[in-house]
């Protein structure tokens, strides 16, 4: 039967679904802009030091480890269990506030707080990415810019604020926009880690659940076609700043 836009107008007039795309728009601000800046700040601390090569493995390391298989590792480590006598907590994050006296929390179900938890898992994840590619744009820098800035008596902060981030721009928004695709797409990790229960779906889970579970197709296709329009731009805008990139070169 055909409803014509019936489907986008639910999409986008619900509150239920108006929740789940504000949860996404959450995630594609705060996922590149923390994991970016905990990348780049690291790539430049770890720079030309004895252990850069064992501090740059250890970061990139989550990289290798699969969405779902993450996701299982942070649900272990956000684990609750009831602060009663003869109850031990088998999650980390709660484990640590029992030792400090305070009471253990529900950070998978406490909204909106939860959609953080989750954010963070995909920042662990992503941090490597960004650092990887901002410290080969570190070492990209010509050493004469450098050296000039230093006769200037440009270092520490200055050097940081003045040289590195101007000549790793490039890099920076093809960092940004390349995690921003990869979390617009975001669905193992809700899926595994709370099921998009709590108010935490997304787009993509919502899709999902809609299509296979609830058997609405029509609200499916139309919440996939949402997520294909959203990504557009951002692929649109990568492939121009790549093609800048190569023009400079």
């Amino acid at each position: 039967e055909w409803v014509g836009l019936d489907n986008y107008a639910t999409a986008f007039g619900e509150g239920a679904f108006q929740l789940v795309l504000r949860n996404s728009a959450i995630w594609v601000i705060a996922v590149p802009l923390v994991a970016t800046a905990i990348g780049l700040i690291y790539a430049v601390l770890v720079d030309r030091t004895k252990f850069e090569k064992l501090a740059k493995a250890l970061i990139f390391l989550p990289m290798a480890i699969s969405m779902v298989g993450a996701s299982i590792i942070w649900k272990f480590v956000y684990e609750f269990k009831p602060n009663q006598p003869g109850v031990s907590q088998t999650g980390l994050l709660n484990q640590l506030l029992v030792w400090v006296g305070l009471e253990p929390q529900q950070f998978l179900s406490t909204q909106p707080w939860n959609n953080l938890f989750l954010i963070v898992v995909m920042i662990w994840i992503q941090t490597g990415f960004a650092m990887t590619v901002l410290s080969a744009a570190i070492k990209a820098i010509p050493d004469d810019i450098i050296e000039a800035a230093r006769l200037d008596g440009v270092k520490g902060v200055g050097m940081f604020r003045h040289i590195t981030i101007p000549s790793v721009r490039p890099a920076l928004v093809v960092v940004i926009t390349t995690i921003a695709m990869g979390t617009l797409k975001v669905f193992d990790i809700v899926r595994t880690m709370t099921g998009g229960q709590f108010g935490t779906s997304v787009i993509a889970n919502e899709f999902y659940t809609q299509q296979f579970r609830q058997a609405n197709q029509g609200l499916g296709a139309a919440l996939a076609v949402i997520l294909f329009v959203l990504v557009i731009p951002i692929v649109i805008y990568n492939i121009g700043q790549m093609k800048k990139s190569e023009e400079v070169r």
